[in-house]
């Protein structure tokens, strides 16, 4: 150990009595600084403009332009300048035959001149925990784990370079050569990634020999098993490449004695980390301080009460224009989607099934006009290089799925053991794919039992199959769109209680939107027996349908007012109504609370006012209400185009703020039962969740899915949220940002230079 060290010791004392040393220091120092104070600059003048600072940690030193995380992609130009002389200079000025003849091993050669790089390495990372100790005392609750995981990240990278260089100065007495080399190296381990990924077995080979990305999980706070054991693997094989190298020189080997010692430490390599790979042998751990990179609590809670093996299958329509999304090029960039869950569950299998089947895919038909299915299958074969063959035919498929139902669009079949089956989707957003959110629901419907919403019909109700605007269909049942309730974790169903007794036992969630024809004497019964076993519901009144639907409410202790909500207003029809969240709701519905928070309204075209009237046992709370100023209930005017609407209080026209959504509570049958009543069954139509209007900001979807979260008792849809990091606040003001920059980008630097200036004079004399 005393030979490596005095080596390192010598090492060190030429590399800091040459410039480069100082210049990459001095360089690094500067870049790093000036990235670390344009961060603050950036936070104080938000901060300035009256925005919320939070995640402070990420934002000045993880971020997309954080000091320390926006330095690994410049680290490639730095290392191969130290290291090219490594060795190199040895050969160069004939010092090689005096350590040769010495009594000096090559492990200790290059143990202790790869030694030297690791010191080095730790004073770059000594440079950047500057920044790390300033935060710390400039922000509330720096997240600590989070930051050192990053400079792990760092410091593991340079090594892994070092040792690289140290290798390839091993080979040439030219140290330009061996700074090049290292550079070719690094540029074909970033490369190797995108080879052979349509080959399973070369893929998991060169996927994991790439080096590209592999510090990011420690930048995001995530400690992987195999990203560290990655770093630790490159290190140790150019470092043994290095010493073979020198063995190399000093005994005369023959050419296949070389290559079956490369080449075995090569295969050793590869299959140690091929086996790190593995999902069963992965170890993690979430450094963050809220565990971002970790499924929800609610995700956590799914995962463990899922037991035996589970398959989630991808059907891939080859017509379908997301069919390139699962090539199997892009297979490792579709495990990454469901890492989170295989880190928990690592039995769980992905598989891919290509077949060809009739779809709607107007693009097809534009690129390929006048083509059958077989011949624009065969044309995207060819440009895909592929053979027909390995597709399945439209019988093939149906026989071992039926995808009828699902359009036969890309989608994902989970399979349990057991035969459970659910489908996950893609979406038409920009997004495309299932969120956690999403993934879970699908998941959960594994073990617990979905909500049934069942919506009545046969009285003009709105329907759930119909595409127009007043209809229902985009918030239950259109498959393509992610908060529909059927990829939220519901299934649904229409009613009619003509052949009826009784609601079926299966309904968990009864809707009853704006009826046209009053109900019958039984099918009022029928209703008013499920409510008093205590099933969950939801009544959506209209104005002009009082009559019709007061029946329903009398039992529930409430009435729809006669007339309808109005509010003063010069840019739009006054009976177009913006409700608010009550206190109560912001506090106890966390859609709620970000809705107020934005200032969003829930936008009710034609609404009606709900009014207690008696008290039947429930608990009301009213959860959405009008302004209390300008906004009445209007009882005369129905003309709100050509008329102009006034208060009359002589007839009770009164201004005052009025209930549109009220929730009714009571524990019956040992269990909470939850009722809500809404004032306007426009709000959730096809046609008002996709419509925009100017200097209104409307926030409808909250609506539908805070509804159905109370109605299904908090199980669905599943909550994903997380809370905000604590390094919510700055101990600096605005005008600290140029003081940042002279400290963090010329007096550091500066001392630096005057160093390594003053160490330049004393060489000189000497």
């Amino acid at each position: 150990m005393k030979t490596i060290l005095k080596i390192t010791k010598n090492e060190l004392s030429t590399l800091f009595y040459s410039p480069i040393a100082w210049l990459i220091l001095i360089i690094f120092t500067f870049q790093s600084g000036m990235s670390y104070a344009h961060a603050w600059s950036e936070a104080l003048r938000s901060l300035a403009l009256g925005y919320n600072l939070y995640g402070m940690t990420e934002r000045l030193l993880l971020g997309w332009q954080g000091a320390i995380s926006g330095m690994q992609g410049d680290l490639y130009l730095y290392i191969p300048l130290l290291t090219m002389g490594l060795m190199s200079q040895e050969y160069n000025r004939g010092s090689i035959k005096l350590l040769y003849s010495s009594p000096v091993t090559n492990k200790q050669i290059i143990l202790g001149k790869y030694l030297s790089m690791i010191i080095y390495a730790l004073i770059l990372v000594a440079i950047l925990s500057i920044y790390y100790l300033f935060t710390a005392c400039t922000i509330k609750n720096i997240d600590h784990p989070f930051v050192l995981s990053a400079l792990l990240g760092v410091f593991l990278m340079i090594c892994a370079y070092a040792a690289i260089g140290l290798f390839m100065s091993t080979l040439t007495s030219y140290q330009v050569v061996a700074a090049v080399g290292t550079l070719a190296v690094l540029a074909v381990l970033n490369y190797i990634g995108n080879v052979g990924q349509d080959i399973p077995f070369v893929r998991d080979i060169t996927y994991w020999l790439s080096i590209s990305g592999r510090a990011d999980t420690f930048f995001k706070g995530m400690i992987c098993s195999e990203d560290l054991l990655y770093f630790l693997l490159v290190i140790a094989l150019f470092i043994t490449f290095s010493i073979l190298r020198l063995q190399a020189e000093r005994t005369k080997r023959s050419t296949p004695q070389n290559i079956l010692l490369y080449g075995s430490v090569i295969i050793i390599t590869l299959m140690i980390g091929f086996l790190s790979a593995r999902p069963a042998f992965r170890c993690y751990y979430d450094a963050t301080e809220m565990k971002e990179n970790t499924l929800t609590k609610n995700s956590l809670e799914v995962m463990e009460k899922l037991d035996g093996p589970l398959t989630i299958t991808t059907y891939v329509n080859m017509l379908d224009e997301d069919y390139f999304r699962a090539m199997p090029r892009y297979y490792n960039e579709d495990f990454e989607r469901f890492e989170k869950y295989i880190r928990f569950k690592p039995e769980i299998k992905l598989k891919y099934i290509y077949y060809y089947d009739s779809i709607q895919n107007p693009d097809l038909k534009r690129r390929y006009p006048g083509l059958s299915n077989e011949q624009c299958l065969e044309k995207i074969c060819d440009a895909e290089d592929w053979s027909t063959k390995k597709i399945l035919t439209p019988t093939q498929i149906r026989k071992i799925e039926d995808l009828s139902g699902e359009y036969n669009k890309f989608v994902r079949v989970i399979e349990r053991g057991n035969g459970q089956k659910t489908f996950l989707r893609l979406y038409d957003d920009n997004f495309r794919y299932p969120s956690e959110t999403e993934i879970t629901a699908a998941l959960k419907r594994m073990v617990v039992k979905s909500p049934m919403v069942a919506f009545l019909t046969g009285h003009g109700e709105r329907s759930i199959n119909g595409a127009g605007e007043r209809d229902y269909y985009a918030f239950s049942q259109y498959k393509s769109f992610r908060n529909s309730l059927v990829n939220q974790g519901f299934d649904n169903m229409p009613l009619s209680l003509d052949s009826l007794n009784m609601i079926p036992e299966n309904v968990d969630i009864l809707v009853i939107s704006d009826i046209r024809s009053s109900l019958s004497p039984k099918e009022q019964k029928i209703i008013e027996d499920y409510i008093n076993k205590g099933g969950n519901l939801l009544i959506i009144g209209e104005p002009r349908r009082q009559d019709q639907m007061n029946p329903l409410l009398q039992p529930l202790g409430l009435k729809f007012m006669p007339g309808l909500l109005v509010r003063d207003n010069k840019d739009y029809p006054a009976d177009l109504i913006l409700s608010k969240p009550t206190p109560t709701a912001i506090k106890a519905i966390r859609g709620f609370y970000i809705m107020s928070y934005y200032d969003k309204s829930v936008t009710m075209p034609t609404a009606v006012g709900i009014e207690q009237i008696a008290n039947k046992g429930f608990k009301a709370t009213p959860l959405l209400t009008t302004d209390s100023t300008g906004s009445w209930n209007e009882l005369e005017t129905t003309n709100f185009v050509e008329d102009t609407i006034r208060i009359n209080s002589t007839i009770g026209e009164i201004e005052q703020a009025n209930t549109t959504m009220m929730y009714l509570t009571r524990q019956i049958n040992g269990k909470e039962q939850r009722i809500v009543v809404l004032g306007d069954a426009d709000c959730i139509g096809n046609g008002e969740l996709t419509r925009t209007r100017d200097g209104i900001e409307a926030s409808n979807f909250t609506l539908v899915t805070e509804t159905f979260r109370l109605l299904a008792n908090n199980e669905f849809p599943i909550t994903t949220t997380r809370q905000r990091p604590s390094d919510d606040k700055a101990y600096l003001e605005e005008g600290a940002g140029i003081w940042l920059k002279i400290l963090f980008m010329g007096i550091f630097p500066g001392i630096l230079t005057v160093l390594s200036l003053m160490l330049w004079k004393k060489r000189r004399k000497k």
